[in-house]
């Protein structure tokens, strides 16, 4: 299954926003313009239909309603959050539409609630809320259905769908020293990678750090093999043999590692570990810490990873490195661009003389540059 679609009323910068979403998507756009919010939309999602998360705690943590709620909306939509997700099979161009709308009580605690939650399965509604249950009691309105067990038997396909979107922005210090993340920081900014690696059946694990480590010989010198082990007290570690002029490699462990090696290793494993028919992955600006050179095979990477039957990926970038790849395709570029009335979203051949552009020769990075890019110099006032 795969995300086919996705639209947004009134969610954070965006008034009004839907786009198809091809297996591989590029978001592009000036600082600020909402990309990390379009992102956060998704594990929205993935947190309402998670265990131990839920529609209020997905809510609650992102700082309650009025921090959701798009500032230049006005009264659009009644003051609402709608968020749309249609997913479908490969073999299915409208297997599944999941729909929530919610604001928050008018009166008393002013908890969030749903509005309406509406699923359809090719077209057919499969559920409708509010149903007659839930008007004779507002009190079912404060959860999904999506995040029951007992209410989603219908479309729990939808809720694991859900789920099994991945994220990764590695931050690697929290990799190095993951309390710095504090409590509840989930799997936030990769805080969980080695968890997650040493979950996986070790010869699955094997195999990808295998196949990690032959991509790493290229990218990182003298680097030979990586493998996971587990210290005298039971911590996991990453840890990689480097060839020098002694006989037996060098040891080294995450601790050691460069910032741009821990990246580079997390964003493979959160290509390459997913397995066949996830959820997409969400990728927050990979070419962070990465040398220019590999940043510049990063779209031929997802591409070999989408042929071999890996995951959907997502991707904000600012890397004009990325955007140059002569393989991107003019509906794998998603253009964010800021108004006073929110953030618009279309794709690269939405742009005028798009066409005209590429047939001259023009990348899309070069055709992006004057709608993207910052209006230089800064002027700076003081000392």
């Amino acid at each position: 299954m795969r995300l086919a679609r996705l639209e947004l009323r009134n969610w954070r910068n965006f008034r009004q926003v839907e786009f198809a979403v091809p297996s591989r998507l590029v978001i592009v756009g000036a600082n600020a313009c909402g990309k990390s919010n379009l992102l956060d939309a998704l594990l929205f999602l993935r947190q309402v239909a998670s265990p131990g998360g839920g529609f209020q705690e997905a809510v609650r943590s992102r700082g309650g309603l009025p921090r959701l709620r798009c500032l230049a909306a006005r009264n659009f939509n009644h003051g609402r959050i709608t968020l749309r997700a249609d997913i479908t099979r490969r073999d299915d161009a409208s297997a599944w539409s999941y729909e929530l709308t919610f604001s928050r009580e008018p009166r008393g605690l002013h908890r969030p609630v749903v509005v309406r939650e509406i699923v359809k399965k090719a077209g057919r509604k499969v559920l409708a809320r509010p149903t007659e249950e839930d008007r004779s009691d507002p009190e079912r309105m404060t959860q999904t259905h999506l995040e029951q067990v007992y209410a989603n038997r219908d479309f729990r396909e939808v809720s694991s769908f859900l789920r099994s979107i991945g994220y990764f922005h590695l931050i690697p210090q929290l990799i190095r020293h993951p309390r710095l993340g504090g409590e509840g920081s989930g799997n936030a900014f990769g805080t969980d990678l080695l968890h997650r690696i040493a979950k996986t059946r070790a010869r699955v694990r094997r195999r990808i750090l295998n196949r990690i480590a032959a991509i790493l010989k290229d990218a990182v010198p003298q680097l030979r093999h990586l493998e996971l082990v587990r210290d005298e007290i039971g911590n996991w570690h990453l840890e990689a043999g480097y060839e020098h002029w002694r006989p037996h490699p060098a040891r080294q462990n995450e601790m050691d590692f460069s910032d741009g090696t821990l990246r580079l290793i997390g964003l493979l494993w959160s290509l390459q570990a997913t397995g066949k028919g996830p959820g997409p992955v969400l990728l927050e600006e990979p070419e962070l810490s990465l040398h220019a050179s590999i940043v510049r095979e990063l779209p031929t990477l997802l591409h070999r990873v989408l042929q071999a039957g890996g995951p959907q990926v997502l991707l904000t970038t600012h890397s004009t490195e990325i955007l140059k790849d002569e393989g991107l395709g003019k509906d794998e570029v998603l253009v964010l661009v800021p108004h006073p009335d929110g953030t618009e979203a279309q794709p690269l051949g939405s742009v005028p003389n798009c066409q005209d552009y590429l047939d001259a020769g023009l990348s899309p990075a070069r055709i992006l540059e004057p709608i993207t890019a910052p209006k230089l110099p800064f002027r700076f006032s003081g000392a």
